[in-house]
C-alpha cells in the first residue's frame, strides 16, 4: 500500500512512542487532531498499525526477570505452503514471543519466554523439536540485553566494576 508522507511521519513518530496523545501527534504532523485520528483509526484497520506496546526491563522488577532465548531451527518445508505452516505451528506457542524466516545456515529463528531455564529447555525439547518439521535445534539464552527495539538499557547507570590494569 503506498501511504503519504504524513502517514509515514504518524508511523515512524508513534513507533518511537505508542503513548503520544493524539492532539501532539497532530502538532507535529500539522494536522488536526480529527484528520490525525482517522489515519490512525486507518492504519489500524488496515493492520498496518499491528499493535502498540512497551518495553518493560524485567532485571529490576524482584522475583520477575524470567528468561529470553533464541532458538535456530532447521525444518523441512512442506510441499505447496512452505515454511509458512511450520511457522504458524510454532507462533501458536505461548511460550512464543517471535518467528522470523531466515537466510542461512537455518530457516527459522525463533525468540522464547519462559520462568525459568528449565522451562525454556523443556519447551524446546519437548514441544518444538518434536514438531514433524523440525530437523534440529540450537538454542542461545540471552544473558542481558543491552538495547531492544531502538531501546537502550542501563543508560546512564555507571558501571561498578573495579579497574584493573597490568
Amino acid at each position: 500500500m503506498q501511504l503519504t508522507e504524513k502517514e509515514l511521519d504518524i508511523l515512524q513518530i508513534i513507533e518511537d512512542n505508542g503513548r503520544i496523545e493524539v492532539g501532539v501527534l497532530a502538532k507535529m504532523v500539522e494536522l488536526s487532531e480529527v484528520e490525525t485520528r482517522g489515519i490512525l483509526d486507518r492504519l489500524e484497520n488496515q493492520r498496518i498499525i499491528v499493535e502498540y506496546g512497551a518495553i518493560i526491563d524485567w532485571r529490576k522488577v524482584d522475583n520477575f526477570e524470567g528468561v529470553t532465548a533464541m532458538i535456530d531451527v532447521k525444518v523441512t518445508p512442506k510441499r505447496d505452503v512452505g515454511f509458512d505452516e511450520i511457522a504458524k505451528n510454532i507462533y501458536r506457542f505461548p511460550e512464543v514471543k517471535s518467528v522470523y524466516l531466515m537466510s542461512g545456515a537455518y530457516d527459522l529463528s525463533v525468540v522464547v519466554e519462559g520462568r525459568s531455564l528449565s522451562q525454556v529447555a523443556n519447551f524446546v525439547s519437548e514441544r518444538l523439536a518434536t514438531l514433524d518439521s523440525v530437523i534440529s535445534t540450537t538454542t542461545h539464552f540471552i544473558m542481558k540485553k543491552y538495547k531492544h527495539d531502538g531501546t537502550i538499557f542501563d543508560q546512564g547507570e555507571d558501571d561498578r566494576r573495579i579497574v584493573v590494569s597490568p
